[in-house]
């Protein structure tokens, strides 16, 4: 239904969207998360051209909705979009409201857009409040309304911009529970969302956004109990994570360990396992890959699952394949074996590092 091909977003001091590449088929219930910052809401407006892309391509029904020339109202009355902050006309009420498109745009005849308006104001429990006007409404009985609105220009793909994020918590469940009841209905919706709850219940395909793209696309089941990269992992699971990069052979050591101990109290880590980390990285990176690495670069990513008790040491290094247990330094080997429970080596092509040392500490 929607082919996104390496899209990008550029702005004079950002680029969210660097390339994005997706497929979206009729009937996808698709929830978009990740951190703020990562180009969620630039991906929706970007898809009904609020937004123009900086380059890239966007097909819609086979058509590039991108193209020069292109009927960019056509486009967005097949588009839906439901904002953040609902976007009501205050001077109108309620069914005005809901009925201006189509009869502005679509040129209903204005009993016909007031009986389906009354209609799809039914569908959200809102009927009963069709005279009132938007400043008598909660923010959520708002946003149902904003709902009502769009699915009166009867789209064919339904965009959802964090539709719950500026609403009290008591107000969250009633337009939930509106989304749900059109993903039962079978309507194509993509939500920004920061509620993982909501987003598991309802859809059917997750993008986990970073790194400037779709950094990882999965069903709920992947992406929320099984995620298959390492961002995706550490976003789910809100691990405790300290980033340490290394490079050339001047290292202070002295100076991750500090970090490492301040960062280990802020988390309440017993002693015994911050000294485990401290111990496990001067092994591995002192003694063992700095003799191999002529031009260093290493990332050490430590981790805390806090409800689990884990503690984890990713160690990214660039070279060749190097495995230091079955080639590195015998002694310091056997000292860092001594202190970690599991250590794995596998061979990785990611942001210029070539290797990957998984540790798990005691």
């Amino acid at each position: 239904m929607i082919k996104i091909e390496h899209l990008k977003k550029a702005y004079p001091d950002a680029t969210p969207l660097k390339d994005v590449n997706a497929e979206i088929r009729r009937g996808d219930v698709i929830s978009v998360i990740g951190p703020s910052g990562t180009g969620k809401s630039t991906l929706l407006r970007c898809l009904n051209l609020l937004e123009m892309p900086t380059g890239g391509r966007i097909f819609f029904d086979g058509v590039e909705i991108t193209a020069p020339g292109c009927d960019l109202n056509r486009i967005r009355r097949r588009m839906g979009m439901v904002f953040q902050h609902f976007n009501l006309f205050g001077h109108m009420t309620v069914i005005e409201n809901v009925m201006y498109a189509p009869v502005k745009l679509l040129k209903k005849p204005r009993q016909e857009a007031y009986d389906d308006g009354i209609r799809l104001l039914a569908e959200v429990g809102m009927a009963g409040r069709a005279l009132h006007y938007p400043d008598e409404l909660s923010g959520g009985q708002k946003q149902r309304v904003a709902i009502a609105r769009t699915l009166a220009m009867d789209p064919d793909v339904i965009l959802l911009d964090e539709p719950t994020s500026a609403l009290d918590p008591t107000m969250v469940g009633e337009v939930e529970e509106v989304i749900k009841q059109l993903a039962v209905q079978g309507k194509t919706m993509m939500i920004v969302t920061h509620e993982m709850r909501f987003a598991r219940a309802v859809c059917n395909r997750v993008f986990y956004m970073d790194e400037g793209g779709i950094y990882e696309d999965g069903t709920p089941e992947q992406i929320f109990e099984a995620p298959q990269r390492e961002k995706t992992r550490r976003f789910i699971r809100q691990l405790k994570v300290l980033e340490i990069r290394f490079e050339g052979q001047t290292i202070d050591l002295y100076d991750a360990g500090s970090r490492i101990r301040a960062w280990c109290a802020k988390h309440e880590l017993p002693y015994e396992k911050a000294y485990a980390i401290i111990l496990a990285l001067e092994e591995l990176i002192q003694q063992i890959l700095l003799p191999e690495l002529p031009d260093p670069k290493i990332l050490a990513v430590v981790e805390y699952d806090k409800s689990g008790g884990e503690a984890s040491i990713d160690v990214l290094y660039n070279g060749g394949s190097f495995d230091p247990v079955s080639g590195g330094n015998e002694l310091a080997c056997k000292l860092l074996l001594g202190t970690v429970s599991e250590l794995n080596h596998a061979p990785i092509r990611e942001d210029g590092y070539t290797n990957r040392v998984r540790i798990l500490i005691r």
